[in-house]
């Protein structure tokens, strides 16, 4: 898919939306944002690939998840308007442990980690952002980490449903939403039957 302003400006009005940016700021974005397209069942980075670029997920659906004893585990999952990266990869410059794999045709746009650090050193407002995001992330982070020690299924799924964005689990086929939640898919369907 060809990079054009148009395309641009998608990620550069969600992040003013987050907090304002300058205008030499979204000069910059707008000149280094890559938009790439992924096809249903593509991986954006496999484990033990390096991943250092952000997505911004322009529409589409992607998760997050790791091989134990020849099990998908599924460990996030985001859709339009939301980041994504191997946060090993990303922040570490090491092999990424997940896997991230587009679960419908989605549409990105990207930033480097070359890139985001011109920006926190180059920009006052970009190093704002930058606090919002990590606060955002943690926060999600956090409600996962509390959603893994809930001892009952019935309880995950309504704990989940109440910090989740309602479109993820619209969208989210059963078998991923399932592991995620670490339970059988015919347990999930048990629960949303009730």
């Amino acid at each position: 898919m060809p990079a054009t302003k148009y395309n641009h400006l998608f990620s550069i009005l969600l992040l003013n939306s987050i907090y304002p940016l300058s205008k030499p700021l979204n000069k910059y974005l707008a000149n280094v944002l890559v938009v790439s397209q992924f096809k249903k069942g593509d991986y954006i980075v496999k484990n033990g690939e390096f991943c250092d670029r952000i997505h911004i997920i322009r529409k589409g659906l992607v998760r997050g998840f790791f091989n134990h004893k020849g099990k998908e585990i599924t460990t996030w999952v985001s859709v339009d308007n939301e980041m994504v990266t191997s946060i090993s990869g990303y922040f570490k410059k090491q092999p990424a442990l997940e896997n991230i794999q587009c679960l419908e045709d989605t549409y990105t746009e990207s930033f480097s980690h070359a890139d985001m650090h011109f920006a926190l050193e180059n920009f006052k407002e970009m190093a704002q952002l930058n606090r919002i995001l990590m606060e955002h992330y943690y926060l999600h982070a956090e409600y996962r980490a509390f959603m893994a020690r809930i001892p009952t299924a019935k309880d995950r799924y309504k704990y989940y449903l109440d910090f989740v964005n309602p479109e993820i689990v619209k969208r989210l086929p059963n078998k991923y939403l399932a592991s995620l939640l670490n339970m059988r898919p015919e347990t999930l369907s048990r629960i949303k039957q009730q």
